[in-house]
């Protein structure tokens, strides 16, 4: 676009240069699976087949036997889970308990594919062979595949202890209704007399709109890799929006202070929000 008027502006109207565009278009930018340090353990996951189960056993111990495996975790291994087995759902905004569970499930499994071990072995190929050896006995429950199923009063519950919270503050506790659902909590905004509103209005237009779920979209994937030092400190690298958040997530979950965890944030190939958390 070009233009006769004056430019009054130093930044406005200009085409500056992106500083991180030429390594990021060379490939000389550094993502947080670019890294390799010495004697590096890689990591596989595995995933719950089932939408909605109920975990009753994981045996890991023919995969924690395979040679080349060096350790094999659950959601039991993360001191948060085990100091607070149940979840507190009163401020559910960056609640590292919340994200313990999504990172490795506890008693039950969410959604397809949710991840209930992980493995750290020599290279990549032992870890997935690995995988195969880990036995999940799952209880398969009902599920519910949309949100007007979830609302039912006979929908299958996917927090067995979760009741809903009525808030008028997004992030405040809010007050605990007693009922039981698959609603989180209820948060209300009010305004004026909206009935009065309403009845005064000339025409008053009532839909529904229902729209596909959509993610952010950025060219590397979510990884970190960590190095757990001798003196107890732990070095995160991972593309990330959020160093804070993840130094405090990581320690919240681990049960260490904040103070011994060290977040290098490397590139990002975009975030949008979903870059900001571990």
């Amino acid at each position: 676009m070009t233009t006769t008027a004056e430019n009054r502006y130093n930044v406005v109207g200009t085409r500056p240069a992106r500083h991180d565009g030429f390594d990021k278009v060379t490939g000389a930018a550094r993502f947080g699976a670019d890294l390799n340090l010495p004697n590096m353990l890689h990591g596989k996951i595995l995933r719950s087949p089932h939408a909605h189960a109920r975990i009753r056993g994981i045996d890991t111990s023919k995969a924690e036997a395979l040679p080349g495996v060096i350790a094999v975790a659950t959601a039991k291994d993360f001191p948060i889970v085990v100091e607070r087995p149940n979840i507190d759902f009163e401020n559910a905004q960056a609640n590292p308990r919340i994200i313990a569970e999504n990172i490795l499930a506890d008693r039950k499994v969410l959604y397809r594919g949710h991840a209930v071990a992980a493995v750290a072995a020599t290279n990549p190929h032992v870890a997935e062979q690995a995988l195969d050896l880990i036995e999940v006995d799952y209880e398969v429950l009902p599920v519910v595949l949309d949100l007007h199923d979830a609302l039912k009063e006979d929908a299958p519950l996917l927090h067995d202890d979760m009741t809903t919270r009525f808030r008028v503050e997004r992030f405040g506790p809010g007050d605990d209704t007693g009922e039981r659902s698959n609603i989180a909590g209820h948060l209300q905004h009010k305004l004026g007399d909206v009935e009065k509103g309403f009845a005064e209005a000339d025409v008053v237009i009532e839909r529904e709109y229902e729209t596909q779920t959509v993610h952010q979209g950025y060219i590397e994937p979510h990884v970190a890799t960590s190095q757990w030092s001798t003196d107890g400190r732990l070095t995160v690298w991972t593309s990330t929006q959020g160093a804070f958040a993840v130094r405090a997530a990581t320690a919240a979950i681990l049960s260490i202070p904040g103070s011994l965890v060290k977040v290098v944030a490397l590139e990002i190939g975009g975030g949008f929000g979903a870059e900001g958390g571990p």
